[in-house]
């Protein structure tokens, strides 16, 4: 039930040979995004449970989910990248049928991050169906 978006990284996952490679593909992924305006990092934005300061935006048009992220840290502005991968576009009543979690392991990614990393994306997982629930 992934996008396309979501597909591509997984199967550049597939061809990278190491962790170290995969880790440097994630962090180019947060890099590649666009900034988030500083106005929206705000206590309303900013997501709780996460080792690094993690603000998300989310928003829905025409009953499609989307949202614009932020960290402090790369590899956690990377992982925001791979959540958006997953959730940008997708209609905002699908959003809690997405099993984030058995798609971030098809990465690989529950086996390679801190506990910390792995507790900041559940609670990031947690605000985007939070929000696409209240819609």
């Amino acid at each position: 039930m992934a996008t396309q978006a979501f597909e591509d990284i997984a199967a550049t996952f597939e061809f990278l040979d190491d962790w170290e490679e995969r880790y440097r593909h994630v962090i180019e992924l947060g890099k590649a995004m666009p900034p988030m305006p500083d106005a929206l990092k705000a206590p309303a934005t900013k997501v709780e449970g996460c080792a690094s300061q993690v603000w998300l935006h989310p928003r829905i048009d025409n009953a499609r989910f989307d949202f614009e992220g932020d960290s402090d840290a790369l590899i956690v502005r990377g992982l925001i990248a791979v959540l958006h991968a997953l959730y940008a576009g997708v209609p905002v009543e699908e959003i809690g049928k997405i099993d984030a979690a058995a798609e971030l392991a098809r990465l690989g990614l529950d086996r390679h991050l801190s506990a910390q990393r792995s507790n900041g994306v559940r609670a990031m997982v947690t605000r985007i169906r939070e929000v696409a629930a209240a819609a």
